[in-house]
């Protein structure tokens, strides 16, 4: 089982997922936050320049790096330090971030996370309830690509409380490094290569990358009968492993009559969703999408055996032996 980041602050706001296909409106993840408090209630923070610990090995972005102990007290502000200033796009709150990290406590330098030895970065949304305040304020505004140091009281940390499972106590100021990798938005679209839809049979989905909804043209021929998973754009990210969470950009669409019954685009969110739990819901789109690769657009193709058969949600466009046709951008995977 993959370790879950002890960032969540509570339950992941903004996101979309397909088991709440039945309405065709946005549901919010029910999915449980690892351990740390509830949405923040406390005033923003003031932004200081220091004192921060030096980073004293693994100095360049994305490598591992090695903090100092805090030197004395720490500021009771949140102290924050771009350390290597990157180029890419900025950074707003209620962006999804993908970041490398590494979490240390000030008096200690004992390190109580890091994404580093994981080999996986860390996607998460700087939404208030959705990770601790610290990061919500000292990454918005910078840009991907940046090397952030923080030092975060526990005001904007894990409060009073702390987080005994971490060994973090409720007066633990906490130090991070955090390089921006990528950010993502409700703009947001896979950026892969164009591949050719040659198949008359199937589904054409558009090819636009602006973030608005791809065209999905249902051909008036026969339902397949089978799981069909092509590329529409092929991107060069990691191929997704059936152990995955994935955040992405959907639109799905149902064979007979072509009607929409549920998408990302156009609703200010994104969809996250472990392709373990979707084999519980929609068992071909996890089974389609395992395999391929992040930055990709591709079109699924799910046959009634594999979705919801004779037990459609209620109240749907989805009837009892639909086929589903989904366009899904996939643009990042944890």
């Amino acid at each position: 089982m993959r370790r879950r980041s002890l960032l969540f602050a509570a339950v992941p706001a903004g996101l979309v997922t397909l088991a709440g296909c039945g309405d065709g409106k946005s549901d919010s993840s029910k999915a449980s936050a690892s351990p740390s408090g509830s949405a923040s209630s406390v005033p923003p923070p003031k932004i200081v320049e220091g004192p921060l610990p030096a980073i004293t090995a693994g100095a360049k972005f994305g490598e591992k790096p090695t903090v100092a102990k805090g030197s004395g007290e720490p500021s009771k502000d949140l102290a924050v330090k771009t350390v290597i200033a990157g180029g890419g796009r900025t950074v707003a709150e209620n962006d999804f971030v993908q970041a490398h990290y590494l979490g240390q406590i000030w008096k200690s330098a004992k390190v109580f996370d890091n994404s580093y030895d994981r080999k996986s970065p860390l996607v998460l949304q700087l939404a208030e309830g959705s990770v601790i305040d610290g990061w919500r304020y000292a990454l918005t505004g910078k840009k991907v690509g940046s090397r952030v140091l923080m030092a975060v009281p526990p005001t904007w940390g894990y409060g009073a409380s702390g987080n005994a499972q971490a060994g973090i106590k409720g007066t633990d100021t906490l130090v991070f490094v955090v390089d921006l990798v990528d950010v993502f938005n409700s703009k947001s679209s896979a950026r892969g290569k164009e591949v050719p839809q040659t198949d008359a049979a199937l589904p054409k989905v558009g090819t636009n990358t602006d973030g608005n909804a791809p065209s999905v043209d249902i051909p008036k021929s026969a339902a397949p009968g089978r799981l069909v998973s092509e590329y529409v754009l092929e991107g060069d990210g990691a191929a997704l492993k059936a152990d995955q969470t994935i955040l992405c950009q959907f639109r799905g669409v149902v064979w007979d009559g072509g009607k929409t019954f549920e998408q990302t685009y156009g609703s200010g969110r994104l969809s996250q969703f472990s392709l373990q739990q979707m084999q519980q819901v929609v068992k071909g789109l996890s089974q389609g999408l395992t395999g391929k690769k992040v930055g990709s657009r591709v079109l699924v193709v799910v046959p009634p055996d594999l979705a919801y058969g004779d037990t459609p949600p209620s109240g749907d466009v989805i009837k009892k032996g639909s086929t589903l046709v989904f366009s899904v951008d996939i643009l990042a995977a944890m």
